[in-house]
């Protein structure tokens, strides 16, 4: 029998308003609380935090035998993109010619968004802060400094929309290949509008796929889920991985060997 509660339905209160009100408390507590991109930390922290998981303390037992250290991301619905873009520009401090490729790849990208239709005004703001920092990694060659600015919420937001405009542009240019992902949306514009160019929507495989083949580079993801062995899997599968992401339900976090 279930238990009985002391909630009861008030009609003068909005709920919808008050269930709004938490979230938006919940946000800004993690934003006062978390770093975008924290520090490097020992993978013995998480089997620490998760001690009473006896299914998720197994598979960071397995991941300390290939892993060393994680930084967390933070969880706001943009860490796989956070993520991402944080560790191809940690990974290009000592591969200039990688990042200039980079930085040929998205100048490409941006003049495919604007002829898709994109207003080439807004495409030109958050690649101009895009390549500005990439720029500034080749030049400085400083990790201080690339967490400095990717822990600026305005730069590390423009940064994660523009990674955000190239997986929807990935995606419409090459609809017929994606189709099979869609479900409730008739065509993959609605499915891009909706689901990957707003700030803080969760990413999916999907998305996984698009942006490491628009960008071709390769990613390890392991997966420190409740499936009874620890998974990992090679975005896309036809290149040698340069990053590795960990991925726990709903969220993405970096790995390092």
């Amino acid at each position: 029998m279930a238990e009985h509660t002391d909630f009861h339905y008030n009609s003068d209160v909005n709920y919808d308003e008050a269930t709004m009100r938490q979230q938006r408390d919940i946000e800004e507590e993690i934003m006062n609380s978390q770093l975008l991109i924290g520090e490097l930390e020992d993978l013995g922290n998480l089997e620490t935090e998760m001690a009473s998981d006896d299914i998720f303390v197994r598979k960071v037992q397995i991941l300390k035998q290939r892993y060393s250290n994680f930084r967390r991301v933070r969880g706001d619905g943009n860490c796989f993109y956070r993520a991402f873009g944080f560790a191809c520009l940690e990974n290009f401090l000592d591969k200039p010619e990688e990042c200039l490729r980079f930085r040929d790849v998205a100048t490409g990208c941006k003049d495919e968004l604007v002829s898709l239709g994109f207003p080439e005004c807004t495409v030109e703001d958050f690649y101009t802060v895009f390549v500005e920092t990439l720029d500034l990694i080749n030049s400085e060659k400083s990790l201080e400094k690339l967490l400095e600015v990717i822990n600026d919420q305005s730069t590390s937001d423009y940064i994660v929309v523009f990674l955000r405009l190239l997986v929807s542009g990935h995606l419409q240019q090459n609809s017929d290949f994606y189709s099979c992902f869609l479900e409730d949306h008739k065509t993959m514009k609605d499915f891009c509008s909706q689901e990957v160019e707003p700030m803080n929507k969760e990413s999916d495989q999907i998305h996984v796929i698009a942006l490491t083949t628009c960008t071709n580079i390769g990613v390890r993801i392991e997966y420190l889920d409740r499936s009874d062995s620890l998974n990992n899997h090679v975005f896309p599968d036809n290149l040698t991985p340069s990053i590795t992401l960990m991925y726990r339900p709903g969220h993405y976090d970096i790995l390092y060997k």
